[in-house]
C-alpha cells in the first residue's frame, strides 16, 4: 500500500481521463455492427462488404472504398479473424478510423472507432469522488470449485453469458457483502456491480478491478477506483449488467460517478 494513497488516486484519475479521451479510447466508438444484422454484407456506415464465413470474416473492397489492411490499400478480398491488439493497431482502417473485428458467442461484428467522434469532442472529464480511505476495505476472495456462467442482460439489450470464478467478501458500513467476480489473465479480479446510488447519483452500474488476491485469498477492495464501464462513454459497447447478487443495498458514492460533457 502506498504511503501517499491520495496522490496515487489523483494520478490514477488523471490517467483514466487521458485514456478514455485518447484518439482511440472508448469515446471514439461510433458503432458496433453485428454482421448477422446485415446478411447482404453492406453496413451503411462502414465501407466495404463484410460477410460471416465460419471461423473468419470475409472483407471485400474496391479502391473507391478507401480501406487499408495492414497499411496496404485493399482491392479484392481478405480473410479476417478477431482483433486482439490495441485499437490503434487494428488491421483494418479507413483513413483515421479503425475498423475492429469482434466475436462474441460465435457471432461476428465490426466496430468503428473514429477520433473525430462527437462524444470525444464533447467530453470534458469524469465526475469522481475524491479519495476517501473509508472506502478501502479488506476482503477475501473465495474461488468456486469450477468457473460458472450466468446469463445477464447487456447494455445493447441482448442477453449473453458472463463467466464468474468466485466471490469477494468484505464488510461495508458494518455489514458483510459479497460480489461475484471473474479472474483476469493477469490474476486480478473483475466485478460488475450496482449500489443504492446507481442510476441516481452515479451511472447505472460500474466495474471494480481489485488486484490479484494473495495466496490466502486476501484482497483489498477499493471503491475509490470504481470504474465507469465503456458503455458510459459510448452507447455502442455491449457491457454486461451486474449478475444476480451484485447490487449492493448500501450507497457507494466513491470512485467514478458519471461522464461530463459540454
Amino acid at each position: 500500500m502506498s504511503s501517499e494513497p491520495q496522490a496515487d488516486w489523483r494520478r490514477w484519475h488523471d490517467w483514466r481521463v487521458a485514456s478514455v479521451s485518447a484518439p482511440y479510447g472508448p469515446l471514439s466508438l461510433t458503432g458496433t455492427y453485428w454482421l448477422s444484422d446485415y446478411p447482404e454484407g453492406r453496413i451503411p456506415a462502414v465501407a466495404g462488404t463484410w460477410r460471416e464465413a465460419g471461423d473468419h470474416v470475409l472483407l471485400s473492397a474496391t479502391a473507391a472504398d478507401g480501406i487499408t489492411v495492414d497499411g496496404t490499400p485493399l482491392t479484392g478480398d481478405v480473410r479476417l479473424t478477431a482483433d486482439h491488439t490495441p485499437i490503434e493497431r487494428a488491421r483494418v482502417a479507413a483513413g483515421e478510423r479503425r475498423l475492429v473485428v469482434l466475436r462474441r458467442e460465435g457471432l461476428w461484428a465490426v466496430r468503428d472507432f473514429d477520433p473525430a467522434a462527437p462524444a470525444r469532442r464533447a467530453f470534458t472529464g469524469i465526475e469522481a469522488t475524491p479519495y476517501d480511505e473509508r472506502w478501502v476495505v479488506p476482503g477475501t476472495y473465495r474461488p468456486y470449485a469450477a468457473e460458472r456462467s450466468v446469463r445477464v442482460e447487456n447494455a445493447d439489450g441482448r442477453e449473453r453469458g458472463l463467466g464468474l470464478s468466485g466471490e469477494v467478501a468484505f464488510t461495508l458500513q458494518g455489514a458483510e457483502h459479497t460480489l461475484k467476480a471473474a479472474v483476469e489473465d493477469d490474476g486480478s479480479l473483475w466485478a460488475v456491480f450496482a449500489d443504492a446510488t446507481s442510476g441516481k447519483d452515479t451511472y447505472r452500474f460500474r466495474f471494480l478491478r481489485p488486484a490479484a488476491p494473495g495466496a490466502d485469498g486476501r484482497v483489498t477492495v477499493d471503491f475509490n477506483r470504481a470504474l465507469l464501464p465503456p458503455c458510459a462513454f459510448a452507447e455502442h459497447f455491449i457491457c454486461p449488467f451486474p449478475p444476480p447478487g451484485n447490487t449492493l443495498p448500501v450507497p457507494v458514492p466513491a470512485g467514478e460517478r458519471n461522464v461530463m460533457s459540454g
